[in-house]
């Protein structure tokens, strides 16, 4: 074959090229322009016009080479050139549908804003619109290699011996990837039941974080520290956790303070209440203090108080904390924490202390001597020892 057909084939082939960028630019020029006021255009010229330019230039590049080899029919090098190209349309297809769907799915979560109090219709639709956006991208890329392989002779040829041992395959396959096949399917599960969404705010191994990526494998939990906390997204399904934010917002935080029963309730309660509505942090809903339990030589107080919003909630308890702590320490110093211990006698007068019991005293004459002093007298076992060793008559003119 003489060299001058080849590069009439380079040369078509690059025309085709140049001819397929032209049409494509004229194509994004003007969807650039007649679709300023549109979102959806917008999104197309931006998101797909790469993918688009691709593929149209593939598929010119394959056509051309088909038309301008015709010298070659039957040849190796045709075949292996017009596959190779084959190959890259369909990749280059896959690419540019991909990017449809995108640009579809950010246009349709483009009218849902995430910056509003109560989002959470929002983030559910979020949540289940990127769901699905994976879904389809992975069903897109085995579609698409699936194509690829069926262009292959060799791979068509066994494709009956494939089906008919297909339910075996499928079994062993199923068995070895169980654990992947039931995080897919607790992806699809907490996307379409509710259970949790991007940006809730949520309490899993005892941290406190909101969700940040929601994917069919795995979920992130952004930690308030910024630390990230990777769970399997069946952890969500098989595991208890705290959702603060799944039917709204605005949530309750409490903060608790152990106090002398010298605290003067009433007044702890006005001055929180006076901190509360002096705070932009407050959302105007619930501002209560309780005493919550009164044992161990401490009263426990509780204050409860509501936001707008997780982050609000946590940094209005800090703030609680600061200002009572400091107010119980500045205004009431007697009603800090204290241990008692009680030192005295029992002639002590105040109405706590217990007074015991004391035995009457007994005043003797100034010839009496007292009973505890004498062994053979002065009580019946004594007079009963004094006749046993000197006899009755003995003992009685003692006594006289």
């Amino acid at each position: 074959m003489p060299v001058q057909s080849y590069l009439e084939t380079i040369v078509a082939a690059l025309a085709a090229a140049a001819i397929a960028l032209l049409l494509v630019e004229v194509v994004h020029r003007v969807i650039g322009r007649l679709g300023r006021s549109s979102l959806l255009m917008t999104e197309l010229t931006e998101h797909a016009h790469r993918p688009f330019q691709v593929a149209a230039t593939v598929l010119a590049v394959q056509f051309g080479a088909r038309f301008s080899t015709g010298y070659a029919v039957g040849t190796p090098f045709r075949r292996v050139v017009l596959h190779t190209l084959v190959l890259a349309v369909i990749a280059s297809a896959a690419w540019l549908v991909a990017s449809l769907l995108v640009v579809i799915e950010d246009t349709a979560l483009a009218r849902f804003r995430m910056d509003v109090p109560n989002n959470r219709q929002v983030r559910r639709v979020r949540t289940q619109v990127v769901m699905l956006r994976r879904l389809t991208i992975a069903v897109i890329v085995i579609l698409t290699v699936g194509v690829m392989m069926m262009t292959f002779p060799a791979v068509r040829g066994v494709g009956a011996g494939v089906l008919t041992s297909a339910g075996v395959v499928g079994v062993v396959a199923a068995l070895a990837a169980q654990s992947l096949l039931g995080n897919v399917f607790a992806g699809l599960q907490l996307a379409f039941s509710d259970a949790v969404r991007l940006d809730d705010v949520v309490v899993v191994e005892g941290e406190w974080g909101r969700i940040e990526e929601l994917t069919l494998s795995y979920v992130v939990v952004q930690i308030w520290d910024d630390r990230r906390l990777i769970l399997p997204t069946s952890y969500f399904t098989k595991t208890p956790f705290e959702n603060w934010t799944r039917t709204e917002a605005a949530v309750l935080g409490t903060a608790e303070f152990d106090l002398d029963w010298a605290i003067p309730v009433q007044a702890m309660r006005e001055e929180l209440r006076r901190l509360v509505e002096s705070s932009e942090l407050w959302d105007g809903r619930v501002c209560v203090l309780q005493v919550t339990d009164a044992t161990g030589g401490m009263v426990k107080v509780r204050a409860l108080v509501s936001a707008a919003d997780a982050g609000s909630l946590w940094d209005l308890r800090c703030l609680v904390r600061e200002h009572l702590v400091a107010w119980v320490r500045d205004h009431r110093p007697t009603a800090l924490p204290r241990m008692r211990a009680e030192v005295g006698d029992a002639t002590g007068a105040l109405p706590w202390q217990a007074v015991q019991p004391r035995r009457p005293v007994r005043r003797l004459a100034d010839t009496d001597v007292p009973d505890d002093a004498r062994l053979f007298g002065g009580s019946d076992d004594g007079e009963a020892r004094s006749e046993t060793f000197v006899g009755r008559e003995e003992s009685a003119d003692a006594r006289r």
